[in-house]
């Protein structure tokens, strides 16, 4: 800027060096506004793009295969039946709610021009939902090619199920570990076949408490529990890998990310103020369902990924998990454990 003249010069840096006359006063302020602004967009775009992280750039197609997606109506499940519909494949839809269930499967036929996207029910929170589904399933499916455990509940008040168990370790893990067994009979005679299980960056610091499992004897955290049930996806994704080497079934784990959707509607109801201070940001700070969808999505059918069974994936890659998802004694005492208490004989 130089003075003497009554006006400011303001010497820009895309102008080659030539000199543009801006009027003090508001215009200046205008200027320098306007050129804040512009390197907050900038800042706002490299942010959304990291937080993005992988997408999952495989279109091999899935004619011809059979995919199963729990919690399949909405948020990231649904992005993921989409995903496979578009691909060819055909889709089961497992979910609860059957109304709003056929509403999505619905939007998915016309928005992908593939028909053969179907629902049935199935309610995680009740076992004897469980096998219903997997023997109807069985009995009237030809085969089974990708098995996506995505369903579960974050932080929920302490619930417990029709079984008697708190519901977070019942959803997010025992419903899981059965239906994955009980599906294991028509994913080996369709191998090479795939089970992807939905965990997340919150098994860290996770603690499998075989003693009191479901906190009937200490303070119920519904933090506490969630950690533990994702803790448990891990362990199992990893013992059932072990258990199937040489099987043709490959098992993999994932975190999708931090990602706007109806899972959060539990932790906005503990603390009421936080949801409209959660909602701005989140349009920042969180993924959309279909970025969020992208690992289970790579997990499910990058070719290539067997070698890479029991591996846990954040964004695409392949990262280590936590120290106590690579306790292979305790996954090994959570299977025997998980097996007890949903009354299963060894299976694999």
């Amino acid at each position: 800027m130089r003075a003497g003249t009554g006006a400011a010069f303001l010497v820009l840096p895309w102008s080659g060096g030539t000199e543009a006359t801006v009027e003090e006063g508001r215009g200046g302020v205008l200027v320098r506004g306007g050129a804040l602004l512009g390197v907050f967009l900038i800042c706002v775009a490299v942010l959304r793009r990291w937080i993005a992280g992988g997408v999952c750039h495989s279109w091999e197609r899935q004619d011809g295969k059979t995919v199963v997606v729990t919690g399949a109506n909405t948020g990231i499940g649904k992005e993921t039946c989409r995903e496979l519909a578009r691909r060819g494949a055909r889709v089961v839809m497992a979910c609860r709610d059957l109304t709003r269930a056929e509403r999505a499967a619905e939007e998915i036929r016309k928005s992908t021009g593939n028909g053969n996207v179907v629902i049935r029910h199935l309610d995680l929170s009740s076992l004897y939902s469980v096998r219903q589904f997997a023997k109807d399933f069985l009995d009237s499916e030809d085969r089974l090619d990708i098995l996506i455990n995505n369903a579960g509940v974050m932080m929920c008040p302490k619930w417990l199920t029709e079984d008697g168990f708190e519901t977070q370790f019942a959803v997010n893990h025992l419903a899981h570990f059965l239906l994955t067994n009980l599906l294991l009979p028509k994913l080996k005679s369709s191998t090479p076949s795939r089970v992807v299980t939905v965990s997340s960056i919150a098994h860290r610091g996770g603690r499998i408490n075989f003693d009191d499992l479901f906190f009937s004897k200490r303070p119920y955290s519904s933090l506490e529990s969630y950690q533990q049930s994702k803790l448990a996806n891990v362990l199992f994704s990893r013992e059932l890998s072990r258990r199937l080497r040489g099987s043709g079934v490959s098992s993999f784990c994932l975190h999708p990310g931090v990602i706007r959707t109806e899972l959060s509607r539990h932790v906005e109801g503990w603390f009421p103020f936080l949801g409209a201070v959660l909602r701005l940001p989140s349009l920042l700070f969180m993924k959309t369902p279909w970025q969020g969808c992208q690992t289970s999505l790579y997990c499910a059918v990058m070719p290539g990924l067997e070698g890479q069974s029991g591996s846990y994936f954040s964004d695409c890659a392949v990262k280590e998990a936590a120290p106590e998802g690579r306790d292979d004694e305790v996954a090994s005492r959570l299977w025997r454990e998980s097996m007890r208490l949903v009354g299963l004989k060894e299976t694999c």
